[in-house]
């Protein structure tokens, strides 16, 4: 087990919220799941190599957007794909944020947003943050033709 494991309390929803994420997810599995009177209490599952730990406690806590997945998308079609799976039944947000049909928020990211705004010009990073600002979805077409106007 890792060091460190992000533990998702549900409200009866775990065995679903489980198979969904490792049905988008390409790189995912389930580890184990301890079943108790014929009800999933608790399962360990693996998104591209992170494991998280779920657990069907009840209606006593609820997912804020206070923590959210940052996931690192290297192509436009892994965001599309990402964010259209992930915000199905859920709600979407600015910049790339978005809440699952759980309440649980993710941040869907092209790699590429994270090199553009890192540029060694000020005014071009400026014109890629005022960029993202508008967005909902990341599109990486105008976040880089946002960088290189002149």
């Amino acid at each position: 087990m890792q060091k460190i494991t992000p533990f998702l309390w549900f409200d009866g929803q775990l065995e679903e919220a489980m198979n969904f994420y490792t049905g988008i997810f390409k790189n995912a599995k389930i580890v184990h799941a301890n079943i108790l009177e014929g009800k999933m209490l608790t399962a360990i599952f693996q998104l591209e190599g992170q494991e998280f730990m779920g657990l069907n406690g009840g209606p006593m806590f609820k997912f804020t957007e206070a923590v959210s997945f940052f996931v690192n998308c290297q192509t436009q079609e892994e965001v599309d794909d990402l964010w259209d799976k992930l915000s199905a039944g859920g709600s979407i947000q600015q910049c790339g944020w978005l809440k699952d049909k759980f309440g649980l928020s993710w941040q869907i990211i092209p790699a590429a947003l994270m090199e553009l705004l890192h540029s060694k010009d000020p005014v071009k990073s400026n014109r890629v943050m005022q960029a993202m600002l508008k967005m909902k979805k990341m599109d990486i077409k105008t976040l880089q033709e946002a960088h290189d106007l002149e």
